[in-house]
């Protein structure tokens, strides 16, 4: 919903409705989307001309599903009602479309579904209703397609347009409704289950071959843990307003619950060019989708991933964001052919595409909740390799494809153990877990010595350098991702390459459920299960409290009060320290790194030495520059993974931080032991609550230097820094023309020439390296800055907690001496019927977790 669309005319509009002097600030999400529903719903009622008591009765039964009795919203809702009828605002189309501009698609189309329910209640729809939510929904901009599939749903009719029923799908998806209230949320889900059901997707000959049960399995038991988590934020938010639990709960609930939709599995494909990523990637996905030559092919970053209908959108570099037509793709994701085979390396990082996003409906691994993204190509140019190391970091499982015929040349040994780097925290010689290594091309190798021979070589060298968790086993393929192709696209389900390719799909698969996503379930069912075990704590102490077990004195509700201002100057003190603390660390590492800098042209002037190139500077410029570029580079970001490693990582921020985690945790442990001494004199459990919170940012927290080198910086600091100066392209235009002209003009031999690329190339990066500094320096200032940020906010967080756990008892305490004691009564009733709720979602929570144990 976009509030900002809200003007003084719709202000003015909604004081009308409600009789109220409002101001923007009163016209919440939930608020704005209520008087729509109010107008549509009594359009509905009077559009015939008559009005039924079972119609007022249904009008009611509809608008109280978004409301409590005795709050706001629902006096807010009797006011609307009344407003709307009095100034017959259902018949104003100018008033409802003015109502209606913040409504996003969704919620317009959610709006509507409930005109529909409303007119459909005795099992039919009256004609001048019908024509009625035809014409609001014409005017709201709901396509007419999407109108029958909702008449059909409600009166029962199956047979419909496929297309325009997964659309609607789609457009109702429950995690649309969130910014809303979590009633809306559920709201949607009622009306999802009343559609007609999907008819079964017949699979095409393509895809008869692939099959991924156990990602789609997984989904399911996620998808449960989404519906659980809607239950529970209800559940609490029923209990926030009654006074029986604290609004932090809902709080940390929410939390969970965006963790839980955020998640996906993330599958990155990488390797030298020319090695069959593309082909791979149509053979996972039983499709010919992505690009395919023998040279350089991909340009960009392509994320493929599940959508409604296929089509494709291009992020750009300035923000921009686009659909762009099918028939573009193969033409957007490739680099130009001239490009590639001219090694116009240039050319193939100018691009302004940031990254391409494919969306798919019948890819059956993105339908199970895979997103697979297409790297470019490592070793063919700087910045399109850092590119594809900042993927490294955000994804489940990464696959290094590698070619059979030319196995593991001295580049390529680097770059997969340039990749494992990346993926094990920057441990130089920790194995990888989450690495998988295909072999391609093994149906080039006719010799079964040949293919004994490929094996020995990977296998002994995946063991000498400890790439690999277990020496690699389930961890390393030999396929023909060609053959494969072929023989899934003409359904050849006896072919030998198929049988080996589904073997790494298995593998593939057995991985990211079992070692990645049941991990992460078990880890969502314990942190559901702590806010289900903190409202039914909560629960049992309002209960208390009614029962007169709990109650304080004057002297123990000043105690409270006391307690409930210490908590807020810890707060303050915690906020002023972090605050001095940064700013020393800050100085400091602005310090260190300007010395650091004061070095380093002598530092990387003594590596010149050990330039290499086996091109000739006559015949070959353009790739003998662009290895001198790659080698300069290479040597500039180690020297700054150096530097952030011994001196900003462990000299400047680990001690800053130590003594900053000492004085936090020293004030939230003191908060802890003073609320200990509450829980003694009234029977609550605060300081058990606070404890688990404190555990909880630590266990958060996480390891200091992963937010600097592997969160905000892709491929470690150096890399990071390098692409964000874009070091790499104007450098080799820098030098253009160097080898030729030397040659003739000073008469200079093929060895110096080589000198004179080299030093060219030298002090011309040098010279783009000192202009950057000060950007450079800011950047690193900005990143400090921000881990700092994540901790306090942690610290903060507990120290709220504190205070609303207080605030609440109060609350209580108010709240069980003014009511009577049938009031009371019936307040621990509905407890009562909260915690079954809370224990049934427990139970069901029991039956995740088991599943999260199966191995």
């Amino acid at each position: 919903m976009d509030t900002s669309l809200v003007n003084s005319q719709t202000v003015e509009l909604f004081s009308q409705i409600t009789g109220q002097k409002l101001t923007k600030k009163n016209l919440t999400p939930p608020v704005i989307f209520l008087a729509n529903l109010v107008t549509v719903l009594l359009g509905v009622i009077f559009v015939d001309g008559t009005v039924a008591e079972s119609e007022k009765q249904r009008l009611l039964t509809t608008l109280y599903r978004f409301s409590n009795p005795e709050s706001d919203v629902r006096k807010l809702t009797h006011l609307m009602i009344k407003g709307v009828k009095d100034n017959q605002v259902y018949k104003q189309v100018n008033s409802l479309l003015a109502l209606a501009a913040p409504l996003s698609e969704s919620e317009k189309l959610l709006l509507i579904s409930f005109g529909y329910e409303m007119s459909a209640a005795n099992g039919e729809i009256d004609p001048h209703e019908k024509k009625y939510l035809e014409m609001i929904g014409n005017q709201l901009g709901i396509k007419p397609q999407h109108l029958a599939i909702l008449e059909a749903a409600f009166i029962h009719q199956e047979n419909v347009e496929f297309a325009a029923l997964n659309e609607v799908n789609f457009l109702l998806n429950t995690a649309r409704f969130q910014e809303l209230d979590n009633i809306f949320v559920k709201a949607a889900n009622d009306i999802l289950a009343a559609l007609p059901a999907k008819p079964e997707t017949k699979v095409t000959g393509q895809h008869s071959n692939i099959s991924y049960r156990e990602l789609a399995k997984f989904k399911e038991n996620r998808q449960q843990l989404e519906t659980y988590c809607n239950q529970i934020y209800q559940v609490l938010k029923d209990c926030n307003e009654r006074s029986f639990l604290p609004h932090t709960l809902i709080e940390e609930i929410e939390e969970v619950f965006k963790k839980i939709k955020s998640q996906r599995f993330r599958l990155a494909v990488v390797g030298e060019f020319s090695k069959g990523k593309s082909t791979l990637l149509n053979a996972l996905l039983g499709e010919e989708i992505q690009p395919v030559r023998a040279i350089p092919c991909s340009g960009t970053v392509t994320v493929l991933k599940y959508g409604i209908k296929k089509r494709v959108f291009c992020r750009y570099k300035d923000g921009r964001y686009e659909e762009i037509p099918f028939e573009q793709y193969k033409v957007k994701a490739a680099i130009s052919r001239e490009a590639a085979t001219e090694h116009r390396s240039d050319e193939l990082a100018q691009s302004d595409i940031e990254e391409i996003i494919f969306e798919h409906p019948e890819l059956l691994l993105c339908k199970s909740g895979v997103e697979i993204l297409d790297s470019p190509g490592l070793n063919e140019h700087p910045d399109r390799t850092s590119i594809t190391y900042k993927l490294l970091k955000n994804t489940d499982a990464v696959i290094f494809l590698t070619d059979a015929m030319h196995l593991l040349s001295e580049k390529e040994k680097e770059l997969i153990q340039d990749v494992r780097y990346q993926l094990n925290g920057n441990h130089e010689y920790q194995p990888a877990e989450n690495l998988f290594i295909l072999v391609n091309f093994m149906d080039s190798l006719e010799e079964e010595e040949d293919r004994q021979d490929v094996r020995q070589r990977l296998e002994s060298f995946i063991k000498n350098k400890n790439l690999l968790i277990s020496n690699g086993e389930h961890r390393v393929h030999y396929i023909s991702a060609k053959a494969s192709l072929k023989a899934i696209l003409n359904n050849r389900i006896d072919d030998e390459y198929l049988k080996n390719f589904h073997t790494f799909t298995q593998s593939l698969e057995k991985f990211l459920t079992i070692e990645r996503g049941y991990l992460q379930n078990k880890q969502f069912v314990n942190k559901i299960n702590g806010r289900i075990q903190a409202g039914l704590d909560g629960l049992r102490q309002a209960k208390d409290t009614l029962d007169g077990n709990i109650k304080l004195s004057e002297a123990g509700k000043l105690e409270i009060l006391e307690q409930i201002g210490e908590a807020s100057g810890r707060d303050v003190r915690i906020q002023v320290l972090a605050n001095e603390v940064r700013d020393l660390a800050l100085e400091e590492a602005n310090k260190s790194w300007h010395e650091w800098i004061e070095g380093l042209i002598e530092r990387l002037a003594n590596k010149l030495e050990h330039w290499t190139s086996s091109h000739n500077p006559i015949f070959s410029q353009q790739q003998l520059r662009q290895d001198y570029v790659n080698q300069f580079i290479r040597d500039l970001q180690n020297e700054i993974d150096i530097w952030g490693e011994k001196e900003l990582k462990n000299k400047i921020l680990k001690p800053h931080f130590e003594f900053l985690d000492k004085c936090i945790n020293e004030e939230l442990n003191a908060l802890r032991d003073r609320l200990q001494v509450i829980d003694k004199e009234v029977n609550t459990d605060f300081s058990k609550q606070i404890n688990l919170a404190i555990n909880d940012i630590g266990d958060s927290f996480g390891d200091l230097f992963s937010y600097i080198s592997g969160g905000l910086f892709a491929g470690g600091l150096g890399a990071g820094l390098l692409m964000l100066l874009g070091l790499g392209g104007p450098i080799m235009w820098a030098v253009t023309g160097v080898g030729a002209a030397i040659a003739g003009a000073l008469g200079f031999g093929m060895s110096g020439i080589h000198d004179q690329i080299k030093l060219k190339v030298f002090k011309t990066g040098c010279e783009k390296f000192a202009k950057s500094t000060e950007q450079l320096t800011d950047k690193i200032g900005e990143t400090i800055g921000l881990v700092f940020d994540n901790r306090i906010e942690a610290a903060v967080k507990v120290i709220e907690k504190a205070i609303c756990l207080c605030e609440n008892l109060l609350e209580q305490q108010e709240k069980a001496h003014n009511e009577t004691l049938e009031q009371r009564e019936a307040e621990k009733m509905w407890i009562y019927q909260k915690r079954e709720e809370l224990e049934q979602v427990q139970n069901g929570l029991e039956v995740i977790l088991s599943k999260c144990t199966i191995v």
